[in-house]
């Protein structure tokens, strides 16, 4: 309850961001973005009746519009592959600071994917241990095929960590070509966000760990 508390003074002080809600466990987060629509929801892994994973898939089920940034104090692979693949769009520790916090909220809210590399290069371990792997590559290896060169190519950068800013820059374009280059991976892959097309390259074995 310090750590809810805590975390909504620091956002709330924030000039740009407006907190409106908080949520006693998963069930409550649910009910709450059902409620009031946020643009970014905070997500702890660990809660009572619903734990933060599920919490997550049922919001984005929901077709809610809400980004989830998850927040724990468990730096480990299986709860950030987990958190993920159920669609959230970040993820962060609870050890970060205001300044990170804030940032992160933005980013999300954005659109961007809040992923450090050191994160994703190991989602694809994480992925090879999931007893479902063999379906989901499967199914990935037949829908990158729909891309262009030029969009796997966007996506593998994202998958890398890269914003649009830094894409364009790699590739010698305008961010704005970027910006349509990855709308257009978006609607032929069916995916909700960059973070699940991050997410996407790496069961397509796109990305490898470097």
């Amino acid at each position: 309850m310090m750590v809810r508390e805590g975390f909504s003074v620091l956002l709330g002080a924030m000039p740009d961001i407006e907190v409106v809600g908080e949520a006693v466990n998963g069930r409550d987060a649910v009910d709450r973005v059902r409620a009031l629509s946020p643009d970014v929801v905070l997500m702890d892994i660990r809660m009572p009746e619903l734990n933060g994973i599920e919490a997550t898939r049922e919001i984005v089920a929901a077709n809610s519009t809400a980004k989830v940034l998850v927040l724990t104090t468990f730096d480990l692979d299986e709860y950030v592959y987990q958190a993920l693949r159920a669609g959230a769009s970040g993820f962060l520790l609870k050890d970060a600071s205001a300044r990170q916090l804030a940032e992160g909220v933005r980013v999300v809210a954005s659109g961007e994917a809040l992923l450090a590399p050191s994160v994703t290069k190991r989602l694809i371990t994480e992925f090879s241990r999931l007893s479902e792997a063999p379906r989901l590559m499967s199914f990935a290896h037949a829908a990158h095929g729909d891309l262009t060169e030029r969009e796997t190519e966007v996506l593998v950068l994202i998958a890398q960590g890269l914003s649009n800013a830094e894409i364009a820059e790699r590739l010698v374009v305008a961010e704005s070509t970027i910006k349509t280059h990855v709308s257009r991976v978006l609607v032929k892959l069916g995916l909700r966000d960059r973070t699940q097309a991050a997410v996407f390259a790496y069961e397509a074995r796109l990305v490898t760990p470097g």
